[in-house]
């Protein structure tokens, strides 16, 4: 990356019960009965035989009607789940959720005039195909839902029609393949098996092959990030040249639409704009639901963050080739910033090559052994880097305590990263798959570590006791393959 570098001078200053099976007693006549109900039955030739002998009597009957058979039958269409030969799940990396269904009679929408490139339909698949019964952001269990539109079931089939491959590519946040060794069963199986139902009632209502792909965690698979669709295309056997991407479309309601007056309407802010970026990402036309659905024009939209603006040689990227200058005496250097920010690519390429040593949390697990670490190398001659966030004044007074301590001068390394930006940062390192971009193999971070950071931040002042503060801003500096990985919508 390249760093853009601003000085401050420095001013003055329990189990359950089995139940027992009742018994079922028959009543039989008595013994001495018997010879005289034989006799009668003998003589009694104008009715013929009671019953066929026992070479020929049927076999008896036995029910294999089930509990479940006959839940089923009484429970209304709209609600009933595919059956298991129309669809088919199947996990991947205990994180992505596929779901097959093949329709019973509309056939696989691939005829023999199919044409070479491939349509694509692809649908998020809450607020886009489907909305809440009950009316909640959220649904109560399976059978809460309802088009979305009454529009939807027919448009999907003209799109079938067409020849179009229809997909759904969803982000299932209240799912998760792999909780809590300590989750309550209930919690671990339930919320799948409801997804599974509520999923195969939508297919089993639309009769169309459509194929699912769902992500339940945050990695490579969630959208923006693009490894869903390469699953997709490894699936269906397909490359990138195989796609009509004139026609094919994706269609979500995470479109960026700030809050607003739209057509004389109140309309609500949408709560990403992750299906309009992982759209750009592979590159395919994007709508949103009332654009797709219902033919309303297009409403204005804002991303968190522009990657492209911060790539070296973009015209609003503010690159400043950085002049650091490491001290030629003993020093401390503190860094502030959000994480991800670009800290430890600063340090290894500004501070490493000059003999600094680094004093990391997150690799020496503690607070105490970072500042006895700080102190062993700072006795033995070596300037220190303390490559951690340190957001607020009381967290950066011990260091500068500690400088103070060994008579050493202590500069401030600010970093002036957004948290939208360090977000887009760990993203990419976490999620690209590229070791250039993740050397250290860092996994990514939740976001409280990003808002624990920016509720607890104060802005470093050279009143504090540095004897120098230095601004560096971000821009990405890489190899045109890594250019173009972190380019893309990662967050």
């Amino acid at each position: 990356m390249l760093i853009g570098a601003q000085r401050t001078a420095r001013l003055a200053s329990p189990s359950s019960n089995k139940l027992r099976r009742p018994n079922i007693f028959h009543l039989l006549p008595h013994r001495s009965d018997m010879s005289s109900i034989s006799k009668k039955r003998a003589n009694d030739t104008g009715r013929g035989e009671v019953s066929p002998p026992p070479s020929k009597r049927a076999a008896k009957q036995i029910s294999t009607t089930t509990k479940q058979a006959v839940s089923n039958f009484f429970q209304p269409a709209s609600q009933k789940v595919a059956k298991a030969e129309k669809l088919s799940w199947r996990t991947v990396d205990s994180s992505l959720i596929i779901g097959k269904y093949i329709a019973s009679e509309a056939g696989t929408g691939e005829t023999s005039e199919t044409p070479t490139k491939r349509k694509i339909a692809i649908f998020d698949f809450d607020s886009t195909l489907i909305s809440t019964a009950s009316k909640l952001k959220f649904a109560k269990d399976a059978n809460d839902w309802c088009w979305w539109h009454g529009t939807v079931p027919s448009k999907l089939k003209t799109l079938h029609d067409d020849g179009y491959t229809i997909v759904i590519i969803s982000n299932q946040n209240g799912i998760s393949l792999r909780p809590p060794k300590n989750a309550p069963k209930i919690v671990k199986n339930d919320r799948f098996s409801q997804f599974k139902q509520k999923a195969g009632a939508v297919f089993n209502a639309l009769n169309l092959p459509i194929s699912l792909y769902a992500a339940t965690e945050r990695d490579k698979f969630r959208k923006p990030s693009t490894g869903i669709w390469d699953e997709f295309l490894r699936d269906h056997n397909l490359t990138k040249d195989d796609i009509d991407w004139e026609k094919s479309i994706f269609v979500g309601d995470a479109g960026g639409r700030p809050a607003g007056t739209f057509n004389g309407k109140v309309v609500k802010a949408d709560f990403s704009c992750s299906d309009r970026n992982f759209a750009a990402n592979i590159g395919m036309r994007f709508e949103t639901p009332e654009e797709y659905f219902l033919g309303e024009a297009s409403r204005e939209f804002v991303r968190t963050i522009e990657p492209t603006s911060f790539v070296d040689g973009s015209d609003e990227a503010a690159v400043i080739s950085i002049q650091f200058q490491p001290s030629a005496s003993k020093e401390i250097i503190l860094f502030v910033g959000f994480p991800g920010a670009g800290k430890s690519t600063f340090f290894r390429k500004y501070l490493q090559p000059s003999g600094y040593e680094r004093v990391n949390q997150d690799l020496l697990k503690s607070r105490e052994k970072c500042f006895k670490v700080a102190g062993e190398s700072l006795l033995s001659g070596k300037s220190v880097a303390i490559d951690s966030t340190n957001p607020d004044r009381d967290g950066r007074k011990a260091w500068i305590a500690l400088g103070v301590k060994h008579g050493v001068p202590i500069r401030c390394a600010h970093f002036t990263a957004s948290k939208d930006l360090a977000r887009h940062n760990d993203s990419v390192r976490a999620l690209s798959g590229l070791s250039e971009l993740n050397p250290e193999a860092r996994a990514i971070l939740p976001g409280l570590a990003f808002n624990s950071f920016a509720s607890r931040y104060q802005e470093p002042k050279l009143g504090e006791g540095f004897s120098e503060i230095i601004q560096i801003s971000f821009a990405f500096d890489g190899t045109p393959e890594e250019r173009a990985v972190w380019s893309k919508y990662w967050y």
